[in-house]
């Protein structure tokens, strides 16, 4: 296929010319840690309880913060679908977690390509509408191959679907659906097309990469896909780990992470990236597990994703506890910036 292998020339490119931009240094700057776990989630419109609550997204909405998290009912398939639950920000900031938080499902597998489960969401607002990135573990055309998609979903403010579909790279002669494109992330929206960070795999290489798709026809556009940045030589694959918050009129912040080589385990770090997804500035490692709560779990030693918000002067990431459970990660704004490196 020509898409894929124009992607495949402009990623061996990259990496050929690429020079190390971040060190194999670790600081965790987020002092406030807690958590949340499978027995504190009552869903309420499901039969099961939980085995497995982790990996959500995050809105904050008129001092709500709204977690999306990924809950998993059983092992033997691993079938993965996204609630949603509340919870105040005063009492988070405070420390004070509700023992129950009572949980809705709002999206659960309905299609081929998410056969597998609903996977890692990443939450925005726009236009009162809630828009949604997540991974669609499953198959496509029938062809018996496991593919992740890039899916994505429109709800209203009740959470009722408006339209879920998935994203494929397409020009007008062709369309291209890697093995894996996840980790994904808004930018900038513009007259239907919106700029986004994604991760492609591309001959068994996992790196961030960014471009241009048609919200309206869910396509991404080839010649708009750029690379970003890659795995360090110490690291086995890197990517986007959350939404975006906007800092300034043409600056994002973005959560990241990479798999470490000697251990396997996840460490997050920051961006700043433009509007276009172009990288400005980077950290090295500011959020790492510490601690059995943190480093123990079904896949042990991971922090991962995938809710970023803002609120006054904090920074809170909402993310999953080695595939199990939530973790409340505070620091600033003021610290995250005092540790990014100027690209």
């Amino acid at each position: 296929m020509k898409i894929k292998r124009y992607l495949e020339k402009k990623a061996e490119q990259f990496l050929n010319g690429r020079r190390s931009i971040r060190d194999n240094k670790t600081k965790n700057i987020f002092d406030k840690r807690y958590y949340i776990f499978p027995e504190n989630i009552i869903v309420k419109n499901y039969h099961k309880k939980p085995i497995a609550v982790f990996n959500p997204g995050a809105l904050l909405k008129d001092d709500k913060l709204k977690v999306f998290p990924r809950l998993i009912f059983d092992y033997y398939k691993y079938t993965s679908s996204v609630g949603c639950f509340e919870v105040e920000i005063g009492r988070i900031l405070k420390g004070i977690l509700d023992k129950n938080f009572e949980t809705k499902i709002i999206l659960y597998p309905e299609f081929l390509w998410e056969f597998l489960g609903i996977e890692d969401p990443r939450v925005i607002e726009n236009n009162e509408e809630i828009l949604m990135l997540y991974t669609g573990k499953g198959y496509v055309d029938f062809n018996k191959k496991r593919r992740d998609v890039l899916s994505f979903a429109k709800l209203d403010k009740d959470f009722k679907i408006k339209r879920k579909d998935y994203f494929k790279i397409s020009d007008r002669n062709e369309f291209f659906l890697p093995e894996t494109i996840k980790d994904s992330a808004f930018l900038d929206f513009k007259e239907g097309n919106v700029s986004l960070l994604t991760r492609i795999q591309l001959k068994d290489k996992f790196f961030c990469w960014r471009g241009i798709a048609n919200i309206n026809k869910l396509t991404i556009d080839p010649e708009s896909l750029h690379p970003v940045f890659a795995m360090e030589e110490w690291e086995t694959k890197v990517g986007w780990s959350t939404n975006t918050i906007k800092l300034s009129n043409d600056e994002y912040l973005v959560g990241w992470h990479a798999v470490m080589k000697n251990d396997l385990s996840y460490k997050n770090g920051f961006a700043i990236v433009n509007g276009k997804g172009e990288l400005l500035g980077i950290s090295d490692y500011l959020l790492y597990p510490e601690g059995l709560t943190e480093n123990y779990g079904d896949r042990a030693f991971v922090i991962f994703g995938n809710g970023l918000v803002k609120y006054e002067d904090y920074i809170i990431w909402i993310g999953g506890i080695s595939d199990y459970g939530i973790g409340i990660f505070i620091t600033t704004l003021k610290d995250i910036m005092e540790n990014i490196r100027i690209i």
